[in-house]
């Protein structure tokens, strides 16, 4: 009803609903890092963290039963299995106990994850249908989830992290993998590129750009890391 009322499409890359959010996001989340550090105690700059967490999960969790309840809940489309959905399906979990070899594996995961999901969305239908809000909640809310721990808790990689990370998410591409295999699904495209425009579409067709993205892997996590080592190099001096 709300498609035919608005006619919703597609959000574009460059429109305003893809520009608008990312805007916000940036704003918001420069806002909430700075008056964490300037105002927040330890205990409240934890809760505030939690919060954030909890916030991104149960838009995730309510977004897939409100799909269930409907009654038109897909096993080979709607599971929580790409990878920045399942990472804010349980984002919480890292928000409350804050253990360092999550953040190893999740600054990586998110930050590779989500940058392709910010600049190319993937989103059927734009603004005001309940998937937009869930998308952009999830892909920013999990940078400025990932931010606030690196400025706020301080935390920061190391090479190591770059491979541990790196083997993690094999092992995770691995599980889907087979779950694709099972359902005869597409999730994290494996089995075939997104409908909509993406950077895939540069990179050949299925499997090769499986390969492709392979070889870019540890160089596309060197570079996400490499303000850290720059940073790091700095403060020695």
């Amino acid at each position: 009803m709300i498609a035919l009322l608005y006619k919703i499409k597609p959000v574009s890359i460059g429109s305003l609903e893809h520009i608008i959010p990312i805007v916000l996001a940036f704003i918001l989340g420069s806002l909430l890092i700075r008056f964490s550090k300037k105002r927040l105690n330890t205990k409240h700059q934890e809760l505030l963290f939690h919060a954030l967490g909890i916030f991104v999960s149960l838009t995730v969790f309510l977004y897939h039963l409100n799909l269930i309840i409907k009654g038109n809940y897909s096993l080979i489309t709607d599971l929580p299995l790409f990878l920045c959905s399942f990472i804010a399906l349980f984002i919480f979990v890292f928000t409350h106990y804050k253990k360092y070899w999550m953040y190893e594996i999740l600054l990586f995961w998110i930050i590779a994850g989500t940058s392709q999901g910010v600049i190319t969305p993937d989103i059927p239908e734009g603004f005001p249908v309940l998937d937009y809000f869930r998308y952009w909640i999830v892909h920013l809310g999990l940078l400025i989830i990932i931010f606030y721990a690196t400025f706020v808790f301080k935390m920061q990689p190391t090479i190591k992290s770059l491979f541990k990370s790196f083997l993690a998410i094999h092992i995770y591409m691995l599980i889907v993998f087979g779950i694709n295999y099972l359902l005869g699904s597409n999730y994290s495209y494996l089995n075939s590129k997104p409908l909509s425009a993406s950077v895939l579409d540069y990179l050949g067709d299925w499997p090769n750009y499986i390969f492709v993205v392979e070889a870019f892997l540890i160089p596309y996590f060197l570079i996400i890391y490499l303000p850290f080592y720059i940073s790091r190099k700095l403060q020695l001096k």
